[in-house]
């Protein structure tokens, strides 16, 4: 049996996709399992023993004809998109997968042979997604994982040694995303830096390079020094730091679901988005934010601006808040 798993959206939701993939290669141990992304799927699931193969397609370069063209010479069985794209939902149909199982609330969904409710209630993703195997004919709830995992090599695992840490020795700060809303205050980050090396704690921060402005505005304010490795490592370096911290701080990103997968205590920092969506922190991990504001959620990722011109979803979060959580995490 042949299985594809369609999945292009970011990078926190394709972590949060390994436990369906996973389970779909317990469900099915002789099945040949391969797994569509974008081209960060490279780093998320190299090394999963339970993927036999990776595409990866990337909407901006690649020819969705040709796709489609390659994915019926593959000649699959069964086709599983937790992705709610129209994309994904014509691209399947037009492959002639005999079984495609969608969400209801997918662009096109019609075009699945069946599909699964799809509803913003507190359901985290990963068990939302884990509803979708529950169309298949071997379905079995004792074979279902549940959590998501990331698997490194012995060299990368080590990586963090690089920089002369000690494995749960320090607190990672992951202050960027790329919606700019959602980032937690420059002023609020740095009291949160400084405080907890004040207090004996090694601090060390991590992003991309497209953090590095943020990252630099938050420098400026801090007084102490803690060790800046944004745009400094690549994804896979970047898990080797998350796994190797006995604690992460981020806003709502894709570093919370890193720190999930490898069981490192997590403080989320929730601005235009809200619980109900789904991307909490699945186990250890406290969700700092500010309730009863009539504008939360301004939208499923959030915005560039705030649109009503406060950000107070954020600017009302203090320094306090988010290190009572670290507090009780660490202890």
């Amino acid at each position: 049996m042949k299985i594809l798993v369609y999945q292009t959206a970011f990078l926190g939701d394709l972590i949060l996709t390994t436990p369906l993939v996973e389970s779909l290669k317990k469900l099915y141990p002789d099945s040949f399992l391969t797994v569509l992304s974008k081209p960060f799927g490279q780093e998320v699931f190299k090394n999963n023993p339970f993927v036999d193969k990776l595409i990866v397609f990337d909407k901006s370069k690649d020819s969705t004809f040709e796709l489609i063209k390659n994915l019926r010479k593959e000649r699959y069985d069964i086709a599983i998109s937790p992705h709610r794209s129209h994309r994904a939902s014509y691209v399947l149909f037009l492959s002639n997968i005999p079984k495609r199982i969608g969400f209801d609330k997918a662009g096109f969904s019609f075009l699945y042979t069946d599909v699964v409710p799809h509803r913003f209630d507190g359901t985290h993703e990963i068990d939302r997604n884990l509803k979708l195997l529950e169309k298949l004919p071997n379905y079995n709830p004792s074979l279902v994982e549940k959590n998501p995992k990331l698997f490194l090599s012995d060299e990368e695992d080590r990586f963090f040694e690089n920089f002369s840490l000690k494995s749960k020795s320090y607190i990672a700060v992951a202050p960027g995303s790329k919606w700019e809303t959602k980032r937690w205050t420059v002023s609020g980050f740095a009291e949160t830096v400084d405080t907890l090396m004040k207090k004996g704690e090694e601090v060390v921060i991590i992003g991309s390079k497209e953090d590095e402005d943020f990252v630099n505005q938050i420098l400026s304010k801090v007084k102490s020094k803690p060790l800046n490795l944004v745009g400094k490592t690549n994804l896979r370096q970047t898990f080797s730091i998350v796994k190797h911290s006995k604690l992460l701080i981020s806003n709502d990103s894709a570093p919370v679901h890193m720190a999930v997968s490898f069981d490192v205590p997590v403080v989320d920092i929730y601005g235009p988005t809200v619980k109900e969506f789904g991307f909490y922190p699945y186990k250890n991990g406290y969700v700092v934010e500010i309730e009863g504001l009539k504008c939360r959620p301004c939208g499923l990722h959030g915005h560039k601006q705030c649109p009503i011109k406060t950000h107070e979803c954020m600017e009302k979060i203090t320094a306090d808040m988010v290190l009572e959580k670290v507090y009780k995490l660490i202890k």
